[in-house]
């Protein structure tokens, strides 16, 4: 009882929102995962410097760039890097599952816009964040694995040139705040998810969907209003 009420303080403190342990949770389980993030907490000190918690191996590219709240979660072997005009951002209490790539540029060069993650939003395992043409996503939404955003498109109108050598579109993407995503969701240039969306599982997002939508399918559509 002890463990567990000391871990739901420091939640409380480090990460600024409350939580409370299932009851089944016993204490070993507990202190064993305490140590864990104990490391991860001195990792993050050391490479960035801050109060966050960075799994193992993980890989922070660009710092400069790199602007991270307080409690912010980084699992192991996932890649971060900042290098952009405006900069990666992640905000208080967010987290990055296991394997994650958030990288906001995808060739030096076209330099990224910038990454914007929001307060608390949680991301799961296997995540790809490009930022090419920018990317917004708001306080409080959560995301499932596998999660990928892609702000930029090839060109390929001249047949006579290579693809890879007819440049890029940007649009940006734009997600709202208190929307929850689905596993292996996949979403476009010039997305815009409205507040308090929900996204179905497997859906392939482009175009514009109003707050409370459900939406789902490949290309995703409106299934119903909240």
């Amino acid at each position: 009882m002890i463990v567990k009420k000391f871990i739901e303080f420091m939640v409380l403190k480090i990460k600024g929102r409350t939580f409370e342990i299932d009851e089944n949770v016993d204490d070993l389980y507990l202190i064993n995962l305490s140590l864990s993030q104990l490391f991860s907490l001195m990792r993050g000190l050391i490479k960035v410097r801050k109060i966050v918690f960075l799994g193992q191996n993980v890989k922070v590219y660009g710092t400069k760039k790199l602007k991270i709240g307080k409690g912010v979660s980084i699992s192991d072997f996932c890649i971060i890097d900042s290098l952009s005009v405006n900069g990666l951002f992640l905000g208080d209490g967010s987290s990055i599952g296991r394997f994650g790539i958030v990288k906001v540029s995808g060739s030096l060069a076209y330099i990224g816009d910038n990454i914007t993650i929001g307060k608390n939003v949680g991301i799961g395992d296997f995540c790809h964040l490009g930022g090419a043409g920018g990317v917004s996503i708001g306080d409080d939404t959560i995301i499932g694995a596998y999660f990928s955003v892609h702000p930029e498109n090839h060109i390929f109108d001249d047949k006579e040139i290579l693809i890879r050598n007819q440049g890029v579109t940007h649009q940006g993407i734009s997600i709202g705040p208190n929307c929850w995503i689905g596993a292996k969701v996949t979403v476009l240039d010039g997305a815009i998810i409205g507040p308090r969306c929900i996204v179905a599982a497997g859906s392939v997002v482009k175009g514009s969907f109003p707050e409370g939508s459900v939406i789902g399918g490949v290309p995703a559509r409106i299934l119903k209003e909240i």
